[in-house]
């Protein structure tokens, strides 16, 4: 049984996703993953993307500590009606509406997002099956939407080869926790130079 760990909505229980098609990212891990994002004070006010979001746990925690605005992401039938429920519980706790899902694609949905629209936070938990060709069309198309300073937070299986960094993302730094490694990337250095350039 999952919950919220900390924040307004601390200690609510979560919608678990029927079945065991998922692979939900254990309190562990989203204990450590969450202090370190304490750490860097870039949850108040931001605007948080969860990708493959399944349950949304990590995008309604989020929203929990401080997140103004939050998009869950996810394709698959049960998933998607669970991500609504959480979604639903935090607004409600919150009492505002700043947890929204989309059903779709994740490549899709970054395809056709508003060029303007830029996150703070992005967590990406595809399931390990997809491969690593899969998660550059991702990786891609996000790479253009992320605000100045912005955390990417990947988690793949412990046996997965790095990920192709694209253009626009480069990599800073990676935890292990047994089968589980989340890997961190920022906006490449060197992006803010081009927009200002472009921009004058």
């Amino acid at each position: 049984m999952s919950r919220i760990i900390a924040g307004a909505a601390g200690g609510s229980t979560l919608f678990s996703v029927p079945g065991d098609g998922t692979r939900p990212t254990t309190d562990r891990v989203k204990e450590a993953l969450f202090s370190r994002l304490e750490s860097y004070g870039i949850l108040q006010e931001a605007r948080v993307l969860d990708l493959f979001a399944g349950s949304g746990a990590l995008g309604v925690e989020s929203a929990s500590r401080g997140a103004t605005a939050v998009d869950l992401v996810e394709l698959a039938d049960k998933p998607a009606a669970t991500c609504r429920q959480n979604a639903e519980l935090v607004n409600k706790i919150l009492a505002r509406s700043c947890v929204n899902v989309h059903r779709a694609k994740a490549e899709t949905f970054l395809l056709r997002v508003p060029a303007d629209v830029r996150w703070d936070v992005v967590f990406i938990d595809p399931p390990y099956a997809l491969t690593e060709a899969e998660l550059a069309t991702v990786l891609t198309p996000l790479a253009g939407h992320l605000a100045v300073g912005a955390v990417v937070v990947l988690e793949r299986s412990t046996r997965s080869p790095e990920p192709v960094w694209p253009e626009g993302l480069e990599r800073f730094s990676e935890k292990k926790y047994g089968e589980t490694t989340l890997w961190f990337a920022e906006p490449a250095s060197g992006d803010e130079d081009e927009v200002e350039a472009a921009q004058a």
